[in-house]
C-alpha cells in the first residue's frame, strides 16, 4: 500500500460526500470545503486542451455555478468506486479514481480522473487533474446538447 493512501483515501471520500451534498441540496454546498481540496494554483488537463488558475475568487464563484450546471442536468450523486494511489515521492502522490456519476432516470456514467496531489502535515491537496472529454461523453448519453 502507498504510504500517501492512509491521507489520500479519506480526503476523496470527504470531497465525494461534500460533492454529493452539494448535488442533493445547494444550500449543502460546502464551498469552503471544496476549495480546500484545491493547491494554490492548479492545472486541469483535458482532450481540449491544458488550463491553469488560481484557487481564489473566481474559482470559488465557479464551483456552485458547476454544480448547479452538475444538478440540471440531473446529476444526483458522484460516487468513488475505485481509487490507486501511487507514492511519487515524500510529498506527493497520483491518483487514479473511478467514479460513477448517477442521473435521473437511473443513468449511470463511468469514468476514470487522474490526480496529483501534495501531501504535507497529514493533509492533501489536488493541483493537477487529468480528465477526459466530459463534454463529449455528457452528449452520448442525451444529457446536454
Amino acid at each position: 500500500m502507498s504510504r500517501h493512501e492512509a491521507i489520500v483515501r479519506p480526503f476523496f471520500e470527504a470531497y465525494a460526500a461534500r460533492m454529493n451534498a452539494a448535488l442533493a441540496d445547494p444550500d449543502e454546498t460546502d464551498t469552503a470545503g471544496l476549495r480546500d481540496a484545491f493547491a494554490d494554483y492548479m492545472v486541469g488537463a483535458n482532450p481540449n486542451g491544458v488550463f491553469g488558475g488560481r484557487n481564489g475568487l473566481i474559482f470559488r464563484l465557479a464551483l456552485p455555478r458547476g454544480i448547479a450546471r452538475y444538478r440540471k442536468i440531473g446529476t444526483l450523486a458522484m460516487d468513488v468506486t475505485g481509487l490507486r494511489v501511487a507514492d511519487l515521492d515524500n510529498f506527493h502522490a497520483l491518483a487514479h479514481v473511478d467514479w460513477c456519476a448517477r442521473y435521473r432516470g437511473g443513468q449511470e456514467i463511468a469514468f476514470t480522473n487522474i490526480y496529483t496531489l501534495q501531501v504535507r502535515d497529514g493533509a492533501a491537496k489536488i493541483f493537477v487533474w487529468i480528465t477526459g472529454d466530459e463534454e463529449a461523453v455528457l452528449k452520448a448519453h442525451g444529457l446536454v446538447d
